[in-house]
Parts: C-alpha cells; structure tokens; sequence
C-alpha cells in the first residue's frame, strides 16, 4: 500500500513535527511535505496554537508546485473552522492529487471528516503509514481525546537503594546537575508542571522552565513557552509571598474550599474542586485541567503526593533519575502507599527507555498496553 518513498517523506514529516514540542500546546505537534515528482516542494510543521498548521506552511512554501503534488501530513487534516480555516480546504484549493495521513485525528470535531472532504473532492488518500511514530509525538492530545484526561508523566530521582532524601529531608542534590538540566526540557514539553504545597513550602520551589529559546531550540521569533503551574493546596497553606509567585506566569491552585485571607496576583487561578477524604478529589481535577487546554502533566512531588497518583493508576509514564549512591534504609523512599500484599496487585510497567544523563541513568516506564 504504501511505497519506500512513501516511508521516506512521511519520516520527513514525522521529524517537522517533532520540532513544535515545546510550543503547540493545546494543539497536536504536526508535520507536512509535499512532494511532486520525487521532490519536496514544500514543508512545515505547527509552531503555535492560534496560528497557522503544518499544511498551511508547507503550501505557503510549495505555492503552485502544490497542483498534482502529494501531501504527507503527521495527523488528518482538520475539517472545521478553529482559529484558523480547515486544512482539508486548503488542500483540495491547492489542488494536490494524493493526501497521506500517518493517523487519523481522534478529535471528534475531525474523526475521520478531514480525510472523507479530500475524497469526495477527488483526492486520494491513505492513512496508517508509521501511525504509531505519530501517535509518539502527542501523548497528551491523544490521551485527552480519548479518555477525557491529561497524560501524566511522574518525574522521580532516588539513590541506588531507591531513596530520596534522608530522613530529615535532605535532598540537595541527590541527581548531578545534567539530570537536572534535563528535567528542564521535560517541564518545557508538558502543558503543565504539577506539585503539591508540600514541595512548594519545603524548597520554595518556582517549578518554572529555565531555558532559553536558544537551548529549546525554537524558531526565530519565537519564546519560551511557560507551562501551567499547579498546586494542590488542601488545607490553604500557600501565600502569595512565596517564590512561586513570583514568576508572572499562570498557576492554576487547586483547592477543596476558597482561600478568603489572601489577594492573589492576576496570574494565579484559585479552583476549588471537589474534595475526597479532606483532600483534593484529583481524577475530577484532572478533568477539570483539561478545560484550560491542559493535555499533558508534569508531576513533581513528594512521596504522598507521587504515592496517591500510582495508587490511582493515573500515572501513564514514570520518569526516574537513579544517581550512584547509596543513602541508607532510614532514608526516605520513592512511593508512600498502602501495603500490598499480594503480587497481583502489583502494578506491571514495561521499560520504555534507559538513557545515562550526566552521572545518573534515567529510566523511563510506562503503563502495559491493554489488549484489545
């Protein structure tokens, strides 16, 4: 069904769209090429919600070449009317001959529309080609169309003997400062940077991406996009003094009753959100998240906080950089949840990735795949 050079321009569009990580969210990072005669004739990825797609940039670039040519998008083109008009429009108007889509676009606003008005327009297409490289590059998207929550991926960093911090809290630094760097650019690819007040209060913690477009690597003109900061804060302790704060940027706090003795800065969203056992409810505030097009979560807590997200099974990814060293049994540990005390009850992960980063290894798990 589908040709080498098929394979290789869709490889092309694949590594376009993987240059928007840092800067579509809300939106899917997605790349087109178009190809005529065996040659790319135009090419572009999504930069930024709100502005133009992969395929309006990659027609701008191809002008008439487009006539007849082949277009190999990362998703289905989008059929409605957004902030910008439907791609599958500015196709059939460029009068391409042949659409490959490597996924359909889960959207219900799309779901296969997008590809159905190239066809009856004439054009031929095809989907499925390296679906799941595609699907690689919008976990958060994805996930939230389909299951109506963020993906969550949990950062950790421990010792040898799976500690992270000693028994009077110490923690500074357990990972060497390459780990750290590179939590950075894991915070950038995440809508949002989730952590509780414990941590805030304890580290006095910005949780804010500190890196330059420079080290993002991003298109010229383009800044750094700050992730949304959320704290659940239970029992109101937090106070706009705090370095948090600090960062005009927008934090979400996520509360089980409103906080009436503080004034808080124009940037800061107090939601109170249902509350279970005393404490936030948090598959019903991840929900809520989402309506602050919120596709993707960063967590970075403590062991109680981390602990309640895997008791949950709303972790989809665990991210932990084991440094070399060895801290003692009365250290602290990774997880604080309830005995188990059967092996059935043990959650299964499978290994995604092993990465050494400066001294440490970073090691990357995610939930087994259901079958179907």
């Amino acid at each position: 069904m589908f040709s080498e050079q098929d394979k290789e321009f869709m490889q092309q569009a694949i590594s376009l769209a993987a240059k928007g990580r840092f800067t579509t969210s809300p939106n899917p990072n997605v790349g087109c090429v178009i190809v005529k005669d065996g040659n790319i004739v135009g090419q572009g990825y999504h930069q930024k919600a709100g502005e133009g797609h992969a395929e309006v940039h990659a027609l701008k670039m191809a002008g008439d070449k487009a006539l007849g040519a082949t277009a190999y998008v990362t998703l289905e083109p989008c059929s409605h009317y957004g902030r910008t008009p439907p791609c599958a429009k500015g196709l059939i108007d460029a009068g391409v001959s042949r659409v490959v889509a490597a996924m359909v676009d889960p959207n219900p606003e799309v779901a296969g529309r997008g590809l159905r008005m190239l066809e009856e327009a004439g054009i031929e297409t095809a989907s499925g080609l390296y679906e799941q490289a595609a699907r690689d590059l919008n976990p958060g998207f994805l996930t939230r169309m389909e299951t109506g929550l963020p993906y969550i991926s949990c950062k950790l960093a421990a010792s040898l003997d799976g500690k992270t911090a000693l028994k009077n809290g110490e923690s500074k630094w357990i990972t060497s400062s390459a780990a750290r760097q590179d939590v950075q650019f894991l915070r950038a690819e995440h809508c949002a940077v989730l952590s509780g007040a414990d941590t805030v209060l304890f580290d006095d913690a910005k949780l804010n991406v500190r890196l330059s477009a420079e080290q993002l690597e991003l298109a010229e003109g383009m800044s750094v996009r700050q992730p949304i900061r959320v704290i659940i804060d239970s029992q109101n302790r937090l106070s706009p003094d705090l370095a948090l704060f600090s960062i005009n940027s927008p934090i979400i706090i996520l509360r089980t009753k409103a906080d009436t003795t503080h004034q808080w800065p124009e940037h800061v969203t107090e939601l109170v959100v249902d509350s279970m056992n005393d404490k936030v409810d948090i598959k019903k505030a991840l929900m809520q998240l989402t309506a602050y097009g919120i596709n993707s979560v960063f967590v970075e807590a403590g062991a109680t906080l981390a602990g309640k997200f895997h008791e949950l099974n709303l972790i989809d990814n665990y991210i932990l950089y084991l440094a070399p060293k060895i801290m003692g049994q009365d250290a602290r540990g990774l997880f604080n949840v309830p005995e188990l005390t059967q092996m059935a009850d043990v959650q299964s992960l499978q290994w995604h990735d092993i990465k050494q980063v400066g001294d440490d290894i970073r090691l990357t798990a995610c939930k087994v795949a259901q079958k179907g």
